[in-house]
């Protein structure tokens, strides 16, 4: 009987479970428009462009319940609400941005890497080693 370290399984399902609501299409680009400062709905929307306004809504909400996003709501006429990151979220913009400065320091050898690897992968017909 094999024992299996629970620190290490209790560890990946808490990084399984953040990472699946940052890791989504659309969370880290919310975020990242967010760090500029507060915007409105209609503003994030024209900004990310692809998203349709069920899934910013989605999105939105789902940060928020997370506390990384803050609604706030005036009291005009119509009501104005504002998006903003809470510090929370501030902390993850921070990491965000560093993972996209390693992804634009690595992109060229990352498609290089990925070119290798198809050339190697049609030459074979697609068969890996069983090893």
């Amino acid at each position: 009987m094999t024992l299996r370290n629970t620190n290490v399984t209790a560890d990946c399902r808490t990084v399984t479970d953040i990472l699946s609501r940052i890791g989504d299409k659309w969370s880290i680009q919310v975020v990242v428009q967010l760090g500029s400062g507060p915007r409105r709905f209609n503003e994030l929307r024209r900004i990310i462009g692809d998203i349709s306004q069920r899934m910013l809504t989605l999105t939105l909400r789902g940060l928020e319940r997370d506390g990384l996003v803050r609604r706030t709501v005036y009291p005009t006429i119509p009501p104005r609400v504002e998006y903003e990151l809470t510090e929370l979220g501030c902390s993850l913009l921070m990491t965000v941005r560093a993972l996209g400065d390693w992804a634009k320091r690595h992109h060229d050898q990352i498609i290089e890497a990925r070119r290798r690897f198809d050339e190697t992968a049609s030459q074979d017909g697609g068969k890996q080693d069983a090893a």
